[in-house]
């Protein structure tokens, strides 16, 4: 991304107003991906009490215009450390900038952060089973199908199928 185009960064705890401005905008598109999300979700403390989790590392692509408006997330979540060294990934782009390759970058920068400042071996994702542009998005960032999970998550108020998702990062022994 250049520095007059959209950005990919880390995302920090000031950008809760605009992540909160980015749900709720996506808030009708994002229904039939996501799971349920209380009216909390949508505020911004909803959004800071996320963004505060320690355990989920946080990722933004931010565009300029009147200030900055985040049009995409990526999260790192239930990452373990040990001899299992992993996460999983979730990410998301406002539709009306699909098709850009911002979601690709976005996962670029969360497996560059996986390998590089959490040191881990594999991250996992998951994709309903028909969310075919999820699914290039991942195989453009070098991950493999590795099955299908039966009622894997509750979204849009049913327990869904997905297909599995992994990327190996390195072949490197743990750190003693």
């Amino acid at each position: 991304m250049t520095a007059e185009g959209p950005r990919v960064r880390p995302a920090a705890p000031d950008d809760a107003p605009a992540l909160a401005r980015a749900v709720t905008r996506n808030r009708a598109y994002m229904k039939p991906w996501e799971p349920y999300r209380a009216e909390r979700y949508y505020t911004v403390e909803g959004q800071a009490e996320r963004l505060a989790d320690g355990g989920v590392r946080w990722f933004a692509v931010e565009e300029d215009g009147d200030g900055y408006e985040i049009v995409g997330v990526a999260t790192l979540s239930g990452i373990v450390l040990g001899p299992l060294r992993s996460a999983s990934l979730g990410y998301w782009i406002d539709p009306h900038r699909a098709g850009r390759g911002l979601a690709t970058a976005l996962v670029a920068e969360a497996r560059r952060a996986a390998r590089e400042e959490l040191g881990l071996h594999r991250i996992e994702a998951g994709t309903l089973l028909d969310n075919h542009a999820s699914q290039r998005v991942l195989a453009k960032g070098g991950f493999t199908r590795i099955g299908t999970a039966p009622g894997f998550l509750h979204i849009d108020g049913e327990w869904r199928d997905h297909h599995l998702f992994q990327r190996l990062l390195h072949d490197d022994p743990p750190p003693a």
